[in-house]
C-alpha cells in the first residue's frame, strides 16, 4: 500500500483523513465525501492489495448516468490497466488517471491517496 512521508504531508490543510485503513474492501470501491475550496464532493476509493499503487481515488460522480455510483462498479482491467466498470452503462475508467476507455472526450478527476498511520488520506 502507498504511504505518506512526512515531507507529503507537510501542508496538513490540504490532506483530510477520510477513513481507515480497516474501511477498505480488498478489490472494491467505497464512497467518501470530500472537503474542497469549490465546496464538499464525493470521490470513489478503491484498494487493490498486491498492485502498485494499491490505492486509487477518482469521482464518484458517473458522468453518463449523473449518478453517484462508480464506487459501486466492478474493477478489473483493460490492457494491463486498472479499471472501474460504471454500474449503470458499463463504461470503464481507468483509475490511474480517471479516462473514459470508450470515450477519450470524458474523464473523471482524480486525487493523490495515502495510507498514514492507518488512515486514508487523500489530498483535497
Amino acid at each position: 500500500m502507498t504511504t505518506a512521508t512526512a515531507e507529503d504531508l507537510t501542508m496538513p490543510d490540504t490532506w483530510q483523513p477520510l477513513c481507515t485503513s480497516e474501511d477498505l474492501v480488498a478489490h472494491s470501491g467505497i464512497a467518501a465525501r470530500l472537503e474542497t475550496d469549490d465546496g464538499p464532493v464525493q470521490i470513489a476509493i478503491f484498494y487493490l492489495p498486491g498492485h502498485e499503487p494499491a490505492l486509487y481515488a477518482i469521482d464518484h460522480h458517473d458522468p453518463f448516468s449523473g449518478a453517484n455510483v462508480i464506487a459501486r462498479g466492478i474493477v478489473g482491467d483493460v490492457a494491463g490497466e486498472p479499471v472501474v466498470a460504471s454500474p449503470l452503462y458499463k463504461q470503464h475508467f481507468r483509475l490511474s488517471d480517471g479516462q473514459c476507455v470508450e470515450d477519450e472526450q470524458v474523464k473523471l478527476r482524480t486525487w493523490r491517496i495515502v495510507l498514514h498511520d492507518g488512515r486514508v488520506m487523500v489530498q483535497g
